[in-house]
């Protein structure tokens, strides 16, 4: 069996070597039109609100399931711990909130007459 570290190195190492061979063979006027930065665009705004709703989603699970365990160990503190709790909450939906802002403010970004006009007929 394959040490850990070993393993880690060899993925990292296959992935490098994989991925080089592919970024400097492309050409750099071959993809330079407005629907490349576009999709960069909107690729963009998809993985971050993603990653956001994903983060998001962990926190939320995390500070239920410790506050639910405070609960169900001591429930004479359900008060002291409910209030904290929601805050806690209202703040990892904040920043998803914040997330989806950026990635709106991101795909609002994308000139949809330009990229409508450069379809070739």
């Amino acid at each position: 069996m394959l040490n850990k570290k070993v393993l880690v190195f060899l993925s990292t190492f296959a992935v490098v070597v994989l991925f080089s061979a592919a970024a400097f063979a492309a050409d750099g006027a071959a993809a330079d039109n407005a629907f490349t930065a576009a999709g960069w665009i909107a690729i963009g705004a998809g993985i971050g609100i993603g990653l956001a709703a994903a983060g998001a989603g962990i926190g939320m699970g995390n500070g239920a399931g410790a506050a639910l365990g405070g609960i169900a160990r001591n429930p004479g503190a359900a008060g002291k711990i409910f209030t904290p709790f929601i805050i806690a909450l209202a703040l990892i939906e904040a920043l998803a909130i914040y997330a989806f802002v950026v990635s709106i403010l991101l795909v609002l970004e994308i000139d949809l007459d330009q990229l409508i006009a450069d379809v070739p007929v």
